[in-house]
């Protein structure tokens, strides 16, 4: 089972998967692993489910798979968020689990540095809910508080294929520091994708992951151009701020990268996102169209980069088209 947007709820369009391990979350500890390991749970790619593969505990599940309980309680997982974020809602996947999925689950969570304790305080995320066989269970939330540690509560016992969990990072850039340079597009510091043309290959949002794309799967592109024009993407940054260095990474993309970019950018006051998307075409250049090789990080800063003050949202222009794994921007906070 794999989603498509329009299989998704509102709370989930336009929002980013806090769970995954492109932003550095992890499945720290768990009662009980007997069967599958708790990482698969968080895994980006869809649940598979393989009919003859069994290993040295059983069949092979692709998720978190606890034994079958004896003994009064529950089993659970706890997932720390690679960053704090606003939660808008959940999808409890038990895709592939018919006879072993958890009757029911919860979810708890909490804002803290340290690995939480037994005196951590812990907020009902998620109500204890009904689960269902092979199933997607999209559960919205209504809490405006950042978080970012999670207590995957299962009842008692069983399988969960798939955690997302779905909202926006959460920055506190009043305790960063204004004279530093730091990286306004970063999803971590609450940067985010509003809209783009086209991204027919990868992952849109990963454009703005830590780190090097580890396959060209990890990035964006779009389709092979068969018209004039050319390809684009906005990104509203995490701050605004005046930039002064910019990355374009070509990493993976060797027959398929843009042979060019440029930047456009703008300080937006207000405007949903539809609003400022029907405006971007029309914004001031911040970057002249530059010349992109494969496989490579892109650093323009200096001259390539025009004065144009204070922004809060990019245009990143492609020609014609092709796959670009990171966008990262620089700069200092403007007030």
């Amino acid at each position: 089972m794999t989603d498509t947007p329009d299989d998704l709820p509102a709370f989930a369009k336009g929002a980013i998967n806090l769970a995954s391990p492109r932003l550095g979350s992890k499945a720290v500890a768990a009662n009980d692993e007997f069967f599958a390991a708790k990482e698969r749970m968080l895994a980006d790619a869809a649940p598979v489910f393989v009919p003859d593969k069994f290993d040295d505990h059983g069949k092979w599940m692709d998720g978190w798979e606890t034994r079958r309980r004896r003994e009064p309680g529950h089993d659970w997982c706890l997932i720390r968020l690679g960053a704090a974020g606003i939660i808008a809602g959940v999808d409890i996947d038990t895709s592939h689990f018919t006879g072993n999925f958890p009757p029911a689950a919860s979810i708890e969570a909490c804002l803290s540095d340290d690995h939480p304790g037994e005196d951590a305080d812990w907020s009902k995320l998620v109500p204890k809910s009904d689960l269902s066989s092979s199933s997607h269970h999209f559960i919205a939330v209504d809490d405006g508080r950042p978080f970012n540690w999670l207590r995957l509560n299962i009842f008692p016992d069983g399988g969960i294929a798939r955690l997302r969990v779905y909202g926006q990072p959460f920055c506190e850039w009043d305790k960063r520091d204004h004279s530093a340079a730091h990286e306004l597009s970063a999803l971590k510091n609450g940067g985010r994708v509003i809209g783009y043309n086209d991204a027919h290959y990868g992952d849109v949002w990963a454009v703005l992951t830590e780190g090097r794309g580890v396959t060209m799967g990890d990035g964006w592109e779009t389709r092979r151009r068969r018209e004039p024009g050319h390809d684009w993407l906005v990104i509203a940054l995490g701050h605004a701020g005046e930039i002064d260095r910019i990355e374009v990474d070509t990493a993976h993309f060797k027959g398929n990268y843009p042979d060019r970019c440029s930047l456009q950018a703008a300080l937006v006051e207000i405007g949903d996102d539809a609003a400022i998307l029907s405006q971007a075409e029309t914004w001031s250049e911040l970057m002249g169209e530059q010349k992109l090789s494969a496989d490579t990080i892109h650093t323009f800063e200096g001259a390539d980069i025009k004065t144009v003050g204070p922004i809060s949202h990019v245009r990143l222009n492609i020609f014609p088209d092709g796959g670009v794994s990171r966008l990262r921007l620089f700069g200092k906070l403007s007030s």
